[in-house]
């Protein structure tokens, strides 16, 4: 098993937490960054890929971003917006000294992955590649796609989730459950009970990130990420990209083909018997096409 080192990286007069699975070896193999979802969650779920450093002989490195996990902080929602997130993840490859990185980011950890390549094309250098792991280009595309999913669904959750929309009141029993129908279809891990541990652990959310960052509801953003448009600039980007989505994922087909249509030479793996977190649903699998990609990009 290879060994695992935790720390703090002072930050902004906070600290962020850190964690490394394996030690950097000059093997020609470049350590992957894996940035959560939310804003607001945490890197407990990309534990499940601890063993890529034991099989790839490769340095992991996950963090908990400010606000949430064992980074938790509130009461400061001037932090909440971008521009602090991807500031960041500039500072934590310095304080690492992680000059070459593979990155990997999942649901909003993808979306950060488009402003990093597209905003701070100056401090990519050395970024071998990204792998997009249900991450979307465009809040309007999310939303879009989420309200047709909405119609798909039974007629009296429909009516939970637009009356929510309408009054901004997302509380009660109807919607909860309507939500949770939602998430249980698209979102929530495929394995259910069976999933690993690390995804079933307690964990501290950064439920104030979230809101100011998203918003108050999944659906329509209404925080920080609300003008988050990058649809007609992904031709910018110019690093390797690796897009995974699972066919029944909050990151719909159409979403994740969006991204491959305007990445330049990207490639798109869609699985099946996958959600929104299809290293965990297909965790073998996908494991081994995570290691493949990153040997061919090294």
């Amino acid at each position: 098993m290879a060994k695992i080192t935790e720390g703090y990286m002072p930050f902004m007069g906070y600290q962020t937490y850190y964690r490394i699975v394996g030690e950097q070896k000059d093997n020609g193999k470049a350590p992957l960054i894996c940035l959560h979802g939310g804003p607001g969650s945490t890197h407990n779920y990309y534990e499940v890929l601890d063993n890529v450093a034991d099989e790839d002989d490769r340095m992991i490195v996950m963090y908990d971003q400010i606000g949430c996990g064992n980074s938790f902080l509130s009461g400061h929602p001037e932090l909440w917006h971008k521009d602090v997130w991807m500031k960041e993840l500039i500072e934590l490859r310095k304080y690492l000294g992680l000059d070459e990185c593979h990155i990997i980011g999942q649901s909003w950890g993808g979306m950060m992955q488009i402003i990093y390549g597209v905003d701070y094309k100056s401090e990519t250098k050395g970024v071998k590649s990204f792998i997009i792991s249900s991450g979307h280009p465009s809040s309007t595309l999310w939303e879009r796609e989420g309200l047709r999913r909405i119609k798909m669904m039974p007629e009296d959750m429909q009516e939970a989730i637009n009356k929510a929309l309408e009054t901004g009141d997302f509380s009660g029993p109807e919607y909860e459950r309507a939500l949770q129908e939602y998430m249980d279809r698209y979102c929530n891990y495929w394995l259910g009970e069976d999933a690993p541990e690390c995804c079933k652990r307690p964990k501290k959310t950064g439920s104030e990130s979230y809101l100011y960052g998203w918003g108050p509801n999944e659906f329509a953003p209404t925080g920080t990420l609300k003008d988050y448009e990058y649809i007609d600039r992904l031709g910018e980007i110019e690093i390797p990209s690796l897009i995974m989505s699972g066919i029944s994922d909050l990151c719909s087909p159409l979403v994740a083909k969006t991204m491959h249509d305007g990445i330049k030479g990207s490639k798109w793996i869609l699985w099946e018997r996958a959600r929104h977190t299809c290293f965990v649903d297909r965790h073998d699998d996908y494991c081994v096409e995570l290691i493949k990609w990153m040997n061919e990009h090294d």
